[in-house]
């Protein structure tokens, strides 16, 4: 954990996302009885004073009415919440349904996974989709998540293939170790085009049989993220405006006490993170 002295605050704005709290929005099969939805996210964001909220794919807004995205876009603007959009599947289609939900939400980013349960795309597809979708984008940003499939090099040529200036990545600090690279080779690659961030720290142990090891969630500052170094590597290029905690709670005996570690993880993330961002 950083000193005082090390901490080196960007102009990177920090917010929370719905993954965040993801037990609390709801994981398949261990739902809450009252799930968190987007009037409970903008609470938690008055309750950690901070002014950005992501939405991702698990408050999935294309299931949302006109009225209630509406209702979402008014609150979030009388509280001085900037918004963002988060969505899977990367299609054509579901980019221009997104961009639609995005502009009549004000936000200006979007943030897409490539891949969904029965779809995996190859690199030459997303290229074609992402120039085909270009026009969908006028004044927006579209950040693609390093997610797992990819190594780094590959998602950086295929964001590069498109050849759109508002297309660029969203570096998520733990992702990539699904595909066998740590987040100091991830940055080095996706530094440049990384235009959002999610900070999600993490710890990597050896198994007590010694035959393995597992890779579980940690709050921010409680792992092996070095987030300095990683904002170091941000900065001179400029392009990364905003960051958001996501959290990966190991669950507990009960879902509640699942629901309150998630919490306290959260706040204690949010009190570490605060001196790095303005």
């Amino acid at each position: 954990m950083p000193t005082n002295n090390e901490q080196r605050p960007t102009n990177v704005r920090l917010g929370i996302s719905s993954y965040t709290y993801g037990w609390a929005v709801g994981m398949p099969g261990h739902e809450p009885a009252q799930p968190l939805d987007e009037n409970g996210l903008l609470d938690k964001a008055h309750e950690h004073g901070v002014a950005l909220l992501q939405i991702g794919d698990n408050l999935p807004l294309h299931t949302f009415d006109l009225a209630r995205l509406d209702r979402l876009a008014r609150r979030a603007a009388q509280e001085g919440v900037r918004l963002e959009v988060g969505a899977r599947r990367l299609t054509a289609e579901r980019i221009s349904e997104y961009a639609t939900i995005t502009q009549r939400l004000g936000a200006k980013l979007v943030r897409f996974v490539i891949d969904d349960g029965d779809y995996h795309p190859a690199p030459g597809d997303v290229i074609a989709i992402l120039r085909e979708s270009a026009s969908s984008l006028r004044g927006l940003t579209l950040g693609i998540e390093n997610h797992d499939r990819f190594p780094a090099a590959t998602l950086r040529s295929m964001i590069e293939g498109a050849g759109h200036d508002n297309i660029g990545v969203c570096l998520d600090t733990a992702n990539s170790l699904g595909a066998g690279e740590g987040i100091e080779t991830v940055a080095t690659v996706l530094a440049p085009i990384t235009v959002n961030l999610h900070i999600k720290d993490f710890r990597i142990e050896r198994v007590p049989h010694l035959m393995g090891f597992t890779v579980t969630g940690r709050p921010a500052g409680g792992g092996m993220l070095n987030l300095p170094w990683l904002l170091e590597q941000l900065a001179p290029h400029g392009r990364c405006q905003t960051a958001v905690l996501e959290t990966w709670p190991p669950p507990e005996s009960s879902l509640e006490a699942t629901l309150a570690k998630e919490a306290g993880w959260a706040a204690e993330s949010i009190k570490y993170l605060r001196p790095f961002f303005p």
